[in-house]
């Protein structure tokens, strides 16, 4: 490549750098929303809701058995199998089956009665391939949207995100929606005892490996995290004593203009022709939803400018959404021969030279690296709060993560542990990678909050 398209090249990408005091500016913006979301005279106002979830410290010992777990989040649903029971020192040994559904358009921007039909006829035939149809099982719902508990198993949702836009949810008891669409079906009996989100899933599923997991996160379609907060600190919920898991839910994050500084004219973009403009700011420069649509925006400013393509963008190129955050890893985890990414730009009907090729990884690898970082500043926060709130000299803590961006993209990862552990020099932080996370979380809460709702003797 000549130097002076390099150059220019350089030039336009360059935006997508951070420094470290501009992470550390977005650090302490996503402490001060974090501390608003959780009094109470600044919940409201609040870009950052900090949604108490009523999994409270975390659990010792459950109930044995069967548990049937959903985990609706995305454009798929999957339904699980879970056995609970006595495993060593107490522990519980968790088996699984499952099976992924993938939830037609017309079910997630239709009506909600749809949407819980679809779920439903789902749970059945997942019931019949099972021959489980006569046991009435307790079910643990991962259901990963903003919503306001009043309970354990009752939360109002308080706005779809990541493309759904089923009408009729919205304000409304989702649990009270599934369990309506379980008996308008009628042909098999659930008993829905708990209501997580796919962060507090993973949380918890990952502390059956690691006591020390406080923290799950999620950067996959979306990207949220959530944390033991003291008590004392979540002002939403009565009492003191012991700790409750906050959904920080700071995808909002950004919504009172705290990234106006920081959002490029490609996320002006898809901000503007997403399903809920103004929302979600944080999580669109950083979700796999998204990812992949701001770096076409950048392969067309490019073509635009001459740079790639010798100027001609194919009418494929032009198409909305049609640059997938997959085709970034593909990218990004190419050989020297760059022969992936070569059949990905000619699926667009594009004929690429390779410097073609260079400079589309170089986009790539802009936007997955300030993704990473915009992350890892939200995280940092978290933990340094943490930290502070404990007043611990060193915390030492472990954070569960799942999600298709953090485990598909060749070096999200790695960038986003080392510039979290840059920002938190406080602390020893352990990553780790979540597995079944989402369904197996939800099943372990259920057993917890079987043997609560026993003792309680509800």
């Amino acid at each position: 490549m000549d130097s002076s398209k390099k150059e220019k090249v350089e030039q336009i990408l360059s935006e997508f750098r951070l420094q470290e005091e501009d992470l550390k500016k977005v650090m302490h913006r996503m402490q001060k929303e974090m501390d608003r979301g959780l009094k109470l005279e600044t919940h409201e106002e609040a870009s950052v809701k900090m949604l108490p979830t009523y999994v409270r410290s975390t659990p010792e010992g459950s109930e044995v058995g069967d548990f049937l777990s959903l985990d609706l989040g995305g454009t798929n649903f999957r339904v699980m199998l879970v056995k609970v029971g006595e495993g060593e020192e107490g522990q519980w040994s968790v088996t699984t089956k499952h099976q992924m559904y993938s939830i037609p358009e017309d079910a997630m921007t239709g009506t909600a009665e749809m949407l819980f039909d679809y779920i439903s006829e789902c749970i059945s035939d997942f019931l019949d391939k099972h021959q489980m149809k006569h046991k009435k099982l307790p079910l643990g719902f991962t259901f990963s949207f903003p919503v306001r508990h009043e309970d354990i198993d009752k939360g109002i949702l308080l706005n779809w995100t990541k493309g759904f836009k089923a009408s009729g949810a919205e304000g409304n008891n989702i649990v009270g929606l599934l369990r309506d669409a379980i008996k308008r079906r009628g042909d098999f009996e659930m008993d829905v005892v708990a209501m997580v989100n796919d962060t507090v899933a993973t949380m918890i599923s990952c502390y059956y490996e690691d006591h020390r997991c406080e923290v799950g996160m999620i950067v996959g379609t979306g990207c949220n995290a959530c944390y033991m907060e003291e008590m004392e600190n979540v002002e939403l919920v009565e009492g003191d004593e012991g700790r409750m898991c906050v959904n920080t839910e700071w995808g909002a994050f950004g919504a009172s203009g705290e990234l106006d500084e920081f959002l490029l004219e490609y996320d002006r973009v898809v901000d503007e022709t997403s399903l809920n403009p103004g929302h979600q700011l944080y999580e669109k420069m950083i979700g796999g939803k998204y990812m992949g649509e701001i770096v076409r925006l950048v392969l067309l400013k490019l073509v635009n400018e001459n740079l790639l393509f010798h100027g001609e963008a194919s009418e494929k190129l032009k198409t909305r959404g049609s640059f997938e955050t997959r085709f970034i890893s593909q990218v990004e985890s190419d050989a020297n021969d760059r022969k992936q990414t070569y059949n990905i730009l000619t699926s667009f009907e594009l004929l690429p030279s390779l410097t073609d090729c260079d400079i589309v990884r170089m986009a790539c690898e802009s936007v997955s690296t300030r993704a990473a970082q915009m992350c890892s500043a939200g995280l940092a926060g978290v933990i340094n709060r943490m930290q502070e709130s404990r007043g611990e000299e060193r915390l030492k803590i472990t954070v569960g993560i799942d999600g298709s961006v953090y485990k598909l993209h060749p070096s999200f990862k790695d960038q986003f542990h080392a510039t979290v552990r840059q920002l938190t020099p406080g602390c020893d932080i352990t990553f780790l990678q979540s597995e079944e996370g989402s369904g197996r979380g939800a099943a372990l809460i259920s057993a917890v909050a079987c043997k609560m709702a026993r003792l309680i003797g509800r």
